[in-house]
Protein backbone atom coordinates (compact mmCIF):
# COMPACT_ATOMS: atom_id res chain seq x y z
CA UNK A 1 0.00 0.00 0.00
CA UNK A 2 1.41 3.51 -0.99
CA UNK A 3 0.27 5.95 1.17
CA UNK A 4 -0.10 9.57 -0.79
CA UNK A 5 -1.53 12.11 1.58
CA UNK A 6 0.87 13.32 3.37
CA UNK A 7 -0.75 17.18 3.27
CA UNK A 8 -3.21 15.73 5.86
CA UNK A 9 -1.13 13.84 8.13
CA UNK A 10 2.63 12.50 7.75
CA UNK A 11 3.39 9.28 9.06
CA UNK A 12 5.17 9.08 12.37
CA UNK A 13 8.65 10.23 12.22
CA UNK A 14 10.90 7.36 13.55
CA UNK A 15 12.38 10.05 15.76
CA UNK A 16 9.20 11.20 16.84
CA UNK A 17 8.25 7.46 17.48
CA UNK A 18 11.77 7.39 19.85
CA UNK A 19 11.32 10.78 21.20
CA UNK A 20 7.56 9.56 22.75
CA UNK A 21 8.88 6.47 23.80
CA UNK A 22 11.15 7.98 26.16
CA UNK A 23 9.61 10.93 27.23
CA UNK A 24 7.21 8.50 28.49
CA UNK A 25 9.41 7.48 30.90
CA UNK A 26 10.53 11.01 31.58
CA UNK A 27 8.14 13.38 31.29
CA UNK A 28 5.11 12.25 33.10
CA UNK A 29 5.28 14.79 36.04
CA UNK A 30 3.76 18.18 36.70
CA UNK A 31 6.16 20.50 35.01
CA UNK A 32 5.22 23.48 37.36
CA UNK A 33 6.29 21.37 40.36
CA UNK A 34 9.42 21.50 42.12
CA UNK A 35 10.53 18.65 43.29
CA UNK A 36 13.01 16.31 41.10
CA UNK A 37 10.54 14.47 38.86
CA UNK A 38 9.01 18.15 38.05
CA UNK A 39 12.00 19.54 37.40
CA UNK A 40 12.84 16.74 34.89
CA UNK A 41 9.73 17.49 33.46
CA UNK A 42 10.58 21.51 33.06
CA UNK A 43 13.63 20.31 31.23
CA UNK A 44 12.24 18.57 28.52
CA UNK A 45 9.33 21.08 28.06
CA UNK A 46 12.20 23.80 27.90
CA UNK A 47 14.53 21.67 25.60
CA UNK A 48 11.25 21.47 23.37
CA UNK A 49 10.34 24.66 23.15
CA UNK A 50 13.99 26.01 22.40
CA UNK A 51 14.11 23.62 19.31
CA UNK A 52 10.88 24.55 18.36
CA UNK A 53 11.12 27.95 18.41
CA UNK A 54 14.33 28.09 16.74
CA UNK A 55 12.92 26.40 13.90
CA UNK A 56 10.10 28.49 14.02
CA UNK A 57 12.59 31.40 14.11
CA UNK A 58 11.56 33.54 16.97
CA UNK A 59 12.09 33.22 20.49
CA UNK A 60 11.24 30.22 23.30
CA UNK A 61 9.28 33.14 25.03
CA UNK A 62 7.53 34.00 21.88
CA UNK A 63 6.22 30.12 21.67
CA UNK A 64 3.53 28.19 23.49
CA UNK A 65 2.20 24.82 22.37
CA UNK A 66 -1.50 24.18 21.85
CA UNK A 67 -3.49 20.88 21.45
CA UNK A 68 -3.74 20.75 17.68
CA UNK A 69 -2.58 23.48 14.88
CA UNK A 70 -6.43 24.00 14.80
CA UNK A 71 -7.02 25.30 18.43
CA UNK A 72 -3.32 27.28 17.44
CA UNK A 73 -5.51 29.06 14.83
CA UNK A 74 -8.25 30.04 16.93
CA UNK A 75 -6.34 30.98 20.29
CA UNK A 76 -3.84 33.42 17.60
CA UNK A 77 -6.75 34.94 15.60
CA UNK A 78 -9.04 35.62 18.77
CA UNK A 79 -6.00 36.68 20.95
CA UNK A 80 -4.75 39.16 18.13
CA UNK A 81 -8.33 40.55 17.53
CA UNK A 82 -9.27 40.89 21.47
CA UNK A 83 -5.98 42.79 21.72
CA UNK A 84 -6.23 45.56 19.07
CA UNK A 85 -10.10 45.53 19.37
CA UNK A 86 -9.69 49.41 19.77
CA UNK A 87 -8.10 49.78 16.84
CA UNK A 88 -11.30 48.38 15.14
CA UNK A 89 -12.65 44.94 14.38
CA UNK A 90 -11.35 44.34 10.48
CA UNK A 91 -10.03 41.00 9.48
CA UNK A 92 -8.13 39.89 6.25
CA UNK A 93 -8.25 36.68 5.16
CA UNK A 94 -7.32 35.05 2.32
CA UNK A 95 -10.26 32.95 0.11
CA UNK A 96 -7.72 29.95 0.08
CA UNK A 97 -7.33 29.74 3.93
CA UNK A 98 -7.72 26.56 5.72
CA UNK A 99 -11.21 26.25 7.49
CA UNK A 100 -9.80 26.93 11.15
CA UNK A 101 -8.67 29.93 9.43
CA UNK A 102 -12.24 30.83 7.91
CA UNK A 103 -14.17 29.51 10.98
CA UNK A 104 -12.88 31.80 13.32
CA UNK A 105 -13.63 34.69 10.69
CA UNK A 106 -16.95 33.38 10.50
CA UNK A 107 -17.39 33.99 14.40
CA UNK A 108 -15.73 37.15 13.94
CA UNK A 109 -18.27 38.87 11.37
CA UNK A 110 -20.93 36.70 13.59
CA UNK A 111 -20.09 38.71 16.44
CA UNK A 112 -20.19 42.25 14.83
CA UNK A 113 -17.01 42.91 12.82
CA UNK A 114 -16.04 43.12 9.73
CA UNK A 115 -14.23 40.28 7.38
CA UNK A 116 -12.70 41.41 3.96
CA UNK A 117 -11.44 37.79 1.69
CA UNK A 118 -9.10 38.43 -0.76
CA UNK A 119 -8.97 36.24 -3.83
CA UNK A 120 -6.66 34.14 -5.58
CA UNK A 121 -5.54 33.55 -9.49
CA UNK A 122 -6.43 30.41 -11.25
CA UNK A 123 -3.10 28.90 -9.19
CA UNK A 124 -4.45 29.56 -6.28
CA UNK A 125 -2.06 32.90 -4.77
CA UNK A 126 -3.05 36.32 -3.69
CA UNK A 127 -1.05 39.05 -4.88
CA UNK A 128 1.07 41.66 -2.73
CA UNK A 129 -1.20 44.44 -4.09
CA UNK A 130 -4.80 42.99 -3.45
CA UNK A 131 -3.54 43.14 0.20
CA UNK A 132 -3.06 46.39 0.36
CA UNK A 133 -5.87 47.64 -1.20
CA UNK A 134 -8.08 45.33 1.49
CA UNK A 135 -5.96 47.07 4.56
CA UNK A 136 -7.87 50.02 5.88
CA UNK A 137 -7.37 52.13 9.12
CA UNK A 138 -9.60 50.01 10.97
CA UNK A 139 -7.97 46.88 10.35
CA UNK A 140 -6.78 44.77 13.60
CA UNK A 141 -5.59 41.82 11.51
CA UNK A 142 -4.79 40.13 8.54
CA UNK A 143 -3.92 36.02 7.81
CA UNK A 144 -2.26 34.38 5.24
CA UNK A 145 -0.97 30.82 4.79
CA UNK A 146 2.50 30.01 4.10
CA UNK A 147 1.04 27.57 1.27
CA UNK A 148 -1.96 25.99 1.02
CA UNK A 149 -2.82 23.01 1.61
CA UNK A 150 -4.99 21.36 -1.05
CA UNK A 151 -3.35 22.94 -4.29
CA UNK A 152 0.59 23.34 -2.65
CA UNK A 153 1.01 26.85 -4.04
CA UNK A 154 2.85 29.15 -1.76
CA UNK A 155 2.10 32.55 -0.89
CA UNK A 156 4.09 35.61 -1.17
CA UNK A 157 4.18 36.54 2.92
CA UNK A 158 7.35 38.28 3.03
CA UNK A 159 5.92 40.98 0.48
CA UNK A 160 2.53 40.78 2.35
CA UNK A 161 4.09 41.05 5.80
CA UNK A 162 5.83 44.12 4.98
CA UNK A 163 2.98 46.04 3.71
CA UNK A 164 1.52 45.54 6.67
CA UNK A 165 4.25 46.43 8.90
CA UNK A 166 3.82 49.53 6.53
CA UNK A 167 0.37 49.68 7.87
CA UNK A 168 1.11 48.50 11.95
CA UNK A 169 -1.29 45.41 10.91
CA UNK A 170 0.30 42.51 12.44
CA UNK A 171 -0.12 39.11 9.98
CA UNK A 172 -0.60 35.74 11.27
CA UNK A 173 0.80 32.91 8.97
CA UNK A 174 -0.56 29.60 9.25
CA UNK A 175 2.48 27.79 8.59
CA UNK A 176 1.06 24.11 9.28
CA UNK A 177 1.53 22.79 5.41
CA UNK A 178 4.75 24.30 4.88
CA UNK A 179 7.17 24.32 8.55
CA UNK A 180 8.83 21.02 8.24
CA UNK A 181 10.41 22.20 4.96
CA UNK A 182 12.03 25.28 6.17
CA UNK A 183 10.88 28.91 8.48
CA UNK A 184 8.94 31.14 7.14
CA UNK A 185 10.73 34.17 5.19
CA UNK A 186 9.37 37.79 6.22
CA UNK A 187 8.43 40.06 9.09
CA UNK A 188 5.26 37.92 10.28
CA UNK A 189 3.75 39.10 13.39
CA UNK A 190 1.87 35.66 14.93
CA UNK A 191 2.70 32.05 13.13
CA UNK A 192 0.85 28.64 13.60
CA UNK A 193 1.76 25.16 13.24
CA UNK A 194 0.70 21.69 13.30
CA UNK A 195 3.02 18.54 14.75
CA UNK A 196 0.76 15.94 12.35
CA UNK A 197 1.74 17.85 8.98
CA UNK A 198 5.63 17.01 9.65
CA UNK A 199 5.68 13.64 11.40
CA UNK A 200 4.81 14.33 14.55
CA UNK A 201 2.09 12.88 16.97
CA UNK A 202 -1.59 14.57 16.34
CA UNK A 203 -2.91 16.66 18.78
CA UNK A 204 0.37 19.11 19.12
CA UNK A 205 0.13 22.79 17.58
CA UNK A 206 2.33 25.87 18.04
CA UNK A 207 1.47 29.33 18.18
CA UNK A 208 4.48 31.89 17.93
CA UNK A 209 3.33 35.46 19.27
CA UNK A 210 5.98 38.06 18.92
CA UNK A 211 7.08 40.66 20.94
CA UNK A 212 5.25 43.85 21.13
CA UNK A 213 2.08 42.59 19.33
CA UNK A 214 -0.77 42.99 21.39
CA UNK A 215 -2.75 40.09 22.09
CA UNK A 216 -5.16 38.99 25.13
CA UNK A 217 -5.70 35.78 25.25
CA UNK A 218 -9.23 34.70 25.55
CA UNK A 219 -11.18 32.59 28.39
CA UNK A 220 -10.89 31.31 31.93
CA UNK A 221 -7.61 32.45 33.19
CA UNK A 222 -4.75 29.67 32.91
CA UNK A 223 -1.52 29.48 34.19
CA UNK A 224 -0.07 27.28 31.85
CA UNK A 225 2.03 28.29 28.52
CA UNK A 226 1.77 32.19 29.21
CA UNK A 227 -1.83 32.03 29.94
CA UNK A 228 -2.37 31.26 26.09
CA UNK A 229 -3.24 27.38 25.66
CA UNK A 230 -5.11 26.30 28.97
CA UNK A 231 -4.46 22.72 30.38
CA UNK A 232 -1.92 20.40 31.25
CA UNK A 233 0.80 20.23 28.69
CA UNK A 234 1.35 16.68 26.45
CA UNK A 235 5.23 16.55 27.83
CA UNK A 236 5.70 13.31 25.54
CA UNK A 237 3.66 14.72 22.43
CA UNK A 238 5.52 18.06 22.91
CA UNK A 239 9.04 16.31 23.06
CA UNK A 240 8.10 14.44 20.36
CA UNK A 241 6.83 17.07 17.89
CA UNK A 242 10.02 19.23 19.01
CA UNK A 243 12.15 16.35 17.98
CA UNK A 244 10.54 15.50 14.20
CA UNK A 245 10.57 18.64 13.73
CA UNK A 246 14.21 19.47 13.77
CA UNK A 247 15.12 15.76 12.50
CA UNK A 248 12.73 16.51 9.01
CA UNK A 249 14.61 20.13 9.30
CA UNK A 250 18.16 18.54 8.79
CA UNK A 251 16.91 16.43 5.61
CA UNK A 252 14.42 18.53 4.22
CA UNK A 253 16.91 20.38 1.58
CA UNK A 254 18.10 17.00 -0.24
CA UNK A 255 14.36 15.67 0.66
CA UNK A 256 12.74 18.35 -1.19
CA UNK A 257 14.72 17.98 -4.15
CA UNK A 258 14.07 14.44 -4.47
CA UNK A 259 10.26 14.96 -4.07
CA UNK A 260 10.05 17.32 -6.50
CA UNK A 261 11.86 15.55 -9.00
CA UNK A 262 8.65 13.03 -8.19
CA UNK A 263 5.92 15.38 -8.48
CA UNK A 264 7.44 16.88 -11.59
CA UNK A 265 7.35 13.51 -12.93
CA UNK A 266 3.62 13.48 -12.17
CA UNK A 267 2.88 16.86 -13.17
CA UNK A 268 4.32 16.34 -16.53
CA UNK A 269 3.12 12.23 -17.36
CA UNK A 270 -0.30 12.73 -16.09
CA UNK A 271 -1.83 14.90 -19.30
CA UNK A 272 0.46 12.68 -21.37
CA UNK A 273 -1.40 9.58 -20.03
CA UNK A 274 -4.93 10.54 -19.13
CA UNK A 275 -7.18 12.80 -22.05
CA UNK A 276 -9.05 15.66 -20.54
CA UNK A 277 -6.65 16.30 -17.19
CA UNK A 278 -5.72 19.80 -16.01
CA UNK A 279 -2.51 19.90 -13.36
CA UNK A 280 -3.89 22.84 -10.94
CA UNK A 281 -1.84 25.27 -8.70
CA UNK A 282 1.55 27.02 -9.27
CA UNK A 283 3.49 24.99 -11.50
CA UNK A 284 6.89 26.73 -9.85
CA UNK A 285 5.93 28.43 -6.59
CA UNK A 286 4.80 25.30 -4.71
CA UNK A 287 5.48 23.10 -1.58
CA UNK A 288 7.72 19.62 -3.01
CA UNK A 289 5.47 16.83 -2.11
CA UNK A 290 2.03 17.98 -3.51
CA UNK A 291 0.60 18.00 -6.62
CA UNK A 292 -3.17 18.07 -7.91
CA UNK A 293 -4.86 17.19 -10.75
CA UNK A 294 -7.98 17.68 -12.01
CA UNK A 295 -9.82 15.18 -14.63
CA UNK A 296 -12.96 16.24 -16.58
CA UNK A 297 -15.76 13.69 -16.24
CA UNK A 298 -15.02 12.04 -13.20
CA UNK A 299 -16.37 11.80 -10.06
CA UNK A 300 -13.28 12.72 -7.27
CA UNK A 301 -14.58 10.11 -4.53
CA UNK A 302 -15.31 7.39 -7.08
CA UNK A 303 -11.88 7.98 -8.24
CA UNK A 304 -10.74 7.94 -4.75
CA UNK A 305 -11.84 4.22 -4.03
CA UNK A 306 -11.00 2.64 -7.28
CA UNK A 307 -7.14 3.89 -6.65
CA UNK A 308 -7.55 2.82 -2.49
CA UNK A 309 -8.23 -0.63 -4.54
CA UNK A 310 -5.01 -0.75 -6.52
CA UNK A 311 -3.06 0.31 -3.48
CA UNK A 312 -3.17 3.85 -3.28
CA UNK A 313 -3.98 6.07 -0.48
CA UNK A 314 -4.65 9.74 -2.09
CA UNK A 315 -7.68 12.46 -1.23
CA UNK A 316 -9.73 14.63 -3.69
CA UNK A 317 -8.82 18.73 -3.85
CA UNK A 318 -12.94 18.87 -3.42
CA UNK A 319 -14.50 18.28 -0.73
CA UNK A 320 -17.34 17.20 -1.82
CA UNK A 321 -18.89 13.67 0.42
CA UNK A 322 -22.19 11.98 0.08
CA UNK A 323 -23.50 13.78 2.82
CA UNK A 324 -23.15 17.46 1.78
CA UNK A 325 -22.04 17.49 -1.78
CA UNK A 326 -20.35 20.90 -1.07
CA UNK A 327 -17.08 21.90 -3.60
CA UNK A 328 -14.10 22.75 -2.25
CA UNK A 329 -13.61 26.16 -1.42
CA UNK A 330 -9.72 26.46 -2.44
CA UNK A 331 -10.77 25.09 -6.11
CA UNK A 332 -13.82 27.45 -6.03
CA UNK A 333 -12.07 30.40 -5.13
CA UNK A 334 -9.61 29.32 -7.98
CA UNK A 335 -12.05 28.85 -10.26
CA UNK A 336 -10.84 25.13 -11.49
CA UNK A 337 -12.76 22.16 -11.60
CA UNK A 338 -14.64 21.05 -8.40
CA UNK A 339 -15.05 17.20 -9.23
CA UNK A 340 -12.49 14.50 -10.74
CA UNK A 341 -9.19 16.62 -8.40
CA UNK A 342 -6.67 14.15 -7.10
CA UNK A 343 -4.34 15.70 -4.65
CA UNK A 344 -1.19 13.27 -4.49
CA UNK A 345 0.83 14.47 -1.56
CA UNK A 346 4.23 12.32 -1.43
CA UNK A 347 5.84 11.66 2.45
CA UNK A 348 9.47 11.52 2.89
CA UNK A 349 11.20 8.61 1.57
CA UNK A 350 8.70 7.46 -1.11
CA UNK A 351 10.24 5.63 -3.93
CA UNK A 352 10.55 6.24 -7.68
CA UNK A 353 9.05 2.75 -8.14
CA UNK A 354 5.92 3.91 -5.83
CA UNK A 355 5.54 6.27 -8.31
CA UNK A 356 6.00 4.57 -11.53
CA UNK A 357 3.17 2.61 -10.24
CA UNK A 358 0.96 5.13 -9.70
CA UNK A 359 1.11 6.27 -13.35
CA UNK A 360 0.38 2.68 -14.55
CA UNK A 361 -2.09 2.11 -12.24
CA UNK A 362 -4.32 5.66 -12.90
CA UNK A 363 -5.09 5.65 -16.44
CA UNK A 364 -6.82 2.36 -16.43
CA UNK A 365 -8.78 3.80 -12.82
CA UNK A 366 -10.01 6.98 -14.92
CA UNK A 367 -11.02 5.10 -17.63
CA UNK A 368 -13.04 3.00 -15.81
CA UNK A 369 -14.58 5.68 -13.80
CA UNK A 370 -15.35 7.37 -17.39
CA UNK A 371 -17.15 4.43 -18.26
CA UNK A 372 -19.27 4.06 -15.31
CA UNK A 373 -20.55 7.74 -15.43
CA UNK A 374 -20.74 7.86 -19.23
CA UNK A 375 -23.27 5.53 -19.53
CA UNK A 376 -26.55 7.43 -19.36
CA UNK A 377 -27.55 9.35 -22.87
CA UNK A 378 -28.11 13.01 -22.78
CA UNK A 379 -31.33 14.30 -22.68
CA UNK A 380 -30.78 17.27 -25.33
CA UNK A 381 -33.65 18.95 -27.25
CA UNK A 382 -33.52 22.46 -29.23
CA UNK A 383 -35.66 25.39 -28.15
CA UNK A 384 -35.12 28.32 -30.22
CA UNK A 385 -32.25 27.59 -32.01
CA UNK A 386 -30.38 26.79 -28.49
CA UNK A 387 -29.42 23.20 -27.54
CA UNK A 388 -31.02 22.62 -24.22
CA UNK A 389 -29.24 19.95 -22.29
CA UNK A 390 -31.46 18.36 -18.97
CA UNK A 391 -28.97 17.50 -16.00
CA UNK A 392 -32.11 18.18 -13.73
CA UNK A 393 -31.56 15.64 -10.98
CA UNK A 394 -28.32 14.50 -11.75
CA UNK A 395 -24.91 15.30 -9.85
CA UNK A 396 -21.61 16.46 -11.19
CA UNK A 397 -19.77 15.44 -13.25
CA UNK A 398 -22.97 14.32 -15.04
CA UNK A 399 -24.24 17.95 -16.15
CA UNK A 400 -20.06 18.88 -17.53
CA UNK A 401 -20.49 15.24 -19.01
CA UNK A 402 -23.41 15.34 -20.80
CA UNK A 403 -22.71 19.02 -22.02
CA UNK A 404 -19.43 17.48 -23.51
CA UNK A 405 -21.15 15.18 -25.57
CA UNK A 406 -23.50 17.74 -27.72
CA UNK A 407 -20.99 20.64 -27.80
CA UNK A 408 -20.15 19.56 -31.35
CA UNK A 409 -23.56 18.88 -32.29
CA UNK A 410 -24.15 23.13 -32.65
CA UNK A 411 -22.85 25.32 -34.89
CA UNK A 412 -19.84 27.71 -34.00
CA UNK A 413 -21.69 30.47 -31.96
CA UNK A 414 -24.56 28.41 -31.09
CA UNK A 415 -25.54 27.86 -27.64
CA UNK A 416 -26.09 25.10 -25.37
CA UNK A 417 -28.28 25.93 -22.35
CA UNK A 418 -27.32 23.43 -19.26
CA UNK A 419 -29.91 22.69 -16.35
CA UNK A 420 -29.18 21.55 -13.30
CA UNK A 421 -30.03 21.55 -9.56
CA UNK A 422 -26.37 20.07 -8.76
CA UNK A 423 -24.68 23.68 -6.79
CA UNK A 424 -21.29 22.61 -8.21
CA UNK A 425 -22.57 23.03 -11.84
CA UNK A 426 -21.83 26.65 -10.55
CA UNK A 427 -18.30 26.04 -10.53
CA UNK A 428 -17.87 23.13 -12.93
CA UNK A 429 -19.48 24.32 -16.04
CA UNK A 430 -17.45 27.54 -16.17
CA UNK A 431 -13.93 25.54 -15.63
CA UNK A 432 -14.60 22.91 -18.68
CA UNK A 433 -15.57 26.15 -20.73
CA UNK A 434 -12.18 27.30 -19.75
CA UNK A 435 -10.31 24.58 -20.24
CA UNK A 436 -11.89 23.20 -23.90
CA UNK A 437 -11.79 26.98 -24.72
CA UNK A 438 -15.48 27.24 -24.66
CA UNK A 439 -17.41 30.92 -24.06
CA UNK A 440 -19.11 30.45 -20.61
CA UNK A 441 -22.09 33.20 -21.12
CA UNK A 442 -23.57 32.99 -17.42
CA UNK A 443 -26.43 31.71 -16.06
CA UNK A 444 -29.91 32.40 -15.62
CA UNK A 445 -33.03 31.36 -13.46
CA UNK A 446 -34.73 28.22 -14.51
CA UNK A 447 -38.36 26.47 -14.16
CA UNK A 448 -36.63 24.19 -11.73
CA UNK A 449 -32.38 24.60 -10.82
CA UNK A 450 -30.46 26.82 -13.09
CA UNK A 451 -29.87 27.35 -16.50
CA UNK A 452 -25.91 27.64 -17.77
CA UNK A 453 -25.13 29.36 -21.28
CA UNK A 454 -21.95 28.23 -23.53
CA UNK A 455 -21.42 29.65 -26.39
CA UNK A 456 -19.28 26.88 -28.61
CA UNK A 457 -16.47 29.05 -30.19
CA UNK A 458 -14.11 25.95 -30.69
Amino acid sequence: MSYFDAASSAPLHPVARQALLASLDEGWADPARLYREGRRARMLLDAAREAAAEAVGCRADELVFTSSGTRAVHTGIAGALAGRHRIGRHLIVSAVEHSSVLHAADTHEAGGGSVTQVEVDRRGRVTPASYAAALRPGTALACLQSANHEVGTEQPVAEVAALCRESGVPLLVDAAQSLGWGPVEGDWSLLTGSAHKWGGPSGVGLLAVRKGVRFAPQGPADERESGRAAGFENLPAIVAAAASLRAVRAEAAQEALRLRELTERIRARVPELVPDVEVVGDPERRLPGIVTFSCLYVDGETLLHELDRAGFSVSSGSSCTSSTLTPSHVLKAMGVLSEGNVRVSLPTGTGAEDVERFLEVLPGAVAGVREKLGAPAPAATVQQDVLVVDALGKRCPIPVIELAKVIGDVPVGGLVRVLSDDEAARLDIPAWCEMREQEYVGEEPAERGTAYLVRRVA
